[in-house]
């Protein structure tokens, strides 16, 4: 049996994994999920922040984003290292004094706030995961937390839209 190597292996897994999202987003949208052509309906709760406010968070979300591909990238690269300050820095719990989190929180329902500590908890838990990668070689619980990382804003996205 010929076995791929490690550097090789984490494209292999990243790009599987982007797959596997593509697909579990086709299937929902098959299902007849919002944006299906005849099904308009969006049952996520409206969320009202003040308009500077609202404006800033869907910034800060944007940021969300581009963290999830640069630590996507880096990890693909070999370059745990990166790939945790980003995630830990940009996501994680240290991160909430730089998103304003005191204040957004204010007008979040409770729900919408577990889920952002969720996945600021999960960020830095995957910072910790990608650091031990790159001691022990074992990428498996960095996927597992990436995964679960970005299952949080899934999650925050499917039942809430801001307004």
């Amino acid at each position: 049996m010929k076995t791929v190597s490690l550097p090789l292996a984490i494209p292999i897994v990243i790009i599987l994994a982007g797959l596997s999202m593509a697909w579990a987003q086709h299937d929902h949208h098959n299902a007849g999920g919002p944006g299906v052509a005849g099904n308009d309906k969006d049952n996520r709760q409206f969320v009202r922040f003040p308009d500077a406010l609202r404006e800033h968070t869907l910034a800060n979300m944007r940021d969300h984003l581009l963290a999830l591909q640069e630590i996507q990238l880096h990890l693909g690269m070999g370059h745990n290292d990166i790939a945790a300050k980003i995630a830990e820095s940009r996501l994680g719990m240290s991160s909430l004094s730089l998103h304003g989190a005191a204040e957004v929180a204010k007008y979040m329902p409770q729900g919408m706030q577990d889920a952002g500590t969720a996945m600021h908890r999960a960020a830095s838990r995957l910072a910790m995961a990608a650091q031990d990668s790159g001691v022990t070689g074992d990428s498996k619980p960095v996927f597992s937390g990436l995964a679960d990382l970005t299952a949080q804003c899934v999650g925050c996205h499917a039942g809430y839209r801001l307004q």
